[in-house]
């Protein structure tokens, strides 16, 4: 069995181009009040939840229906292609996993629809831990939460 490996979800969203990007590229400490799953959001370290490599996060949400926590850092912010890759550490994350990195991507799609593509890649601590499924499912309805509210916007 591998221990390292990659998921990947894409869903269609209504809010125009860019949005949903601009939403987690700046507005990233608004997640938590727009997200059921998320409970809470706290900035620990810099001065600045955008900043790349510079600011460290603490959240707290919902897994496969239990309450999980992490820190989680951005490794990069890629404005032209709408892309953002976050690294997921500490918690109930480093007792399953040395890493876990969540990639999302707002893609303009040729028939005139957008998506988000949310792609995470893990590498298990054993054999006996699961791929990290619950996070797809988590990235399923944070997105469709996070689309609703930008059309309420």
């Amino acid at each position: 069995m591998a221990l390292s490996g990659k998921l990947s979800i894409e869903i269609v969203i209504h809010a125009p181009s860019g949005k949903f990007f601009n939403l987690v590229s700046k507005s990233l400490h608004q997640i938590q009040n727009i997200c059921e799953r998320v409970h809470h959001a706290k900035l620990l370290q810099g001065e600045d939840w955008q900043s790349i490599g510079g600011s460290v996060k603490h959240w707290t949400y919902v897994i496969d229906g239990k309450v999980t926590t992490c820190k989680e850092t951005i490794e990069c912010i890629d404005e032209k292609n709408k892309t953002m890759k976050f690294n997921l550490f500490d918690g109930e994350i480093s007792q399953q996993y040395k890493v876990l990195k969540l990639t999302m991507q707002e893609i303009d799609n040729s028939n005139g629809s957008v998506s988000a593509k949310w792609t995470l890649e893990y590498e298990k601590i054993n054999d006996n831990v699961e791929a990290p499924y619950g996070y797809m499912e988590y990235c399923d309805k944070c997105t469709k939460e996070m689309d609703a509210h930008l059309l309420k916007a």
